[in-house]
């Protein structure tokens, strides 16, 4: 796999996630994004033992974009702290099926993870392991699919929560095009499992310079080449 690196340094590496790839080491004998880096690192400065790599934060497996990696502890402390602090910015565009009443608005709700099944729930908010889930939402564009209404989102999150612009997209009555999970239109054995939703923008402080830094990615995938802004 040839990965596509937008910066890299001593302390961190941004990259474009493919979509269809594991962005933290899989259980399986499937690449991951956190093997192929340390591949790139140990082909660009060998040396004994396995090099450092530290996850920030996570892209689901059919979900493409800009993450970023740190090279040291000291930078995955400094990045998981920017994380805690809602000084990570993260910006995603979807396509998700119908449209929302509002072309701009914010999506506050309390998500349940469900490990055993992989998925989460919009729960109430006293509910035992419920977690808030912010994300604000713009609406950039509607189009006809075939047969259904779909709309280009602009979304920025908010909180990081598991799945979450998926199951607040599908709970607001605007599924993910694509999504076997929470869509309940999207047959469960369709061969594509792609998702239409793609991590456009990351912009966090460098860990020892502190600069604020910012990398985007043009959306990649059928559902959103069917929108012209991008191409």
């Amino acid at each position: 796999m040839d990965l596509n690196i937008l910066y890299e340094d001593e302390e961190i590496l941004v990259v474009e996630k493919p979509v269809g790839i594991e962005s933290q080491t899989a259980r399986s004998f499937e690449p991951d994004m956190v093997s192929e880096v340390k591949k790139h690192i140990n082909t660009l400065s060998p040396k004994q033992g396995e090099p450092y790599v530290g996850v920030i934060h996570r892209l689901d497996k059919p979900v493409g974009g800009v993450m970023v990696y740190a090279k040291t502890k000291g930078a995955a402390e400094s990045l998981s702290s920017q994380v805690s602090r809602h000084q990570m910015e993260k910006i995603y565009y979807a396509v998700v099926c119908g449209k929302p009443v509002e072309n701009f608005g914010a999506y506050v709700d309390y998500l349940w993870k469900d490990g055993k099944n992989n998925c989460s729930k919009i729960v109430d908010k006293g509910i035992k392991g419920a977690k808030l889930a912010e994300l604000h939402y713009q609406v950039v564009e509607n189009k006809n699919i075939g047969n259904e209404e779909c709309s280009l989102t602009k979304i920025t999150l908010k909180t990081g929560r598991h799945h979450q612009i998926r199951v607040q997209m599908a709970g607001h009555g605007t599924p993910l095009w694509g999504d076997r999970k929470y869509n309940p239109k999207v047959q469960k054995n369709t061969a594509s499992g792609n998702v239409a939703l793609f991590a456009y923008s990351l912009s966090f402080f460098h860990p020892v310079t502190k600069k604020r830094l910012n990398f985007t990615v043009s959306p990649k995938g059928e559902a959103f080449e069917m929108f012209g802004i991008f191409y």
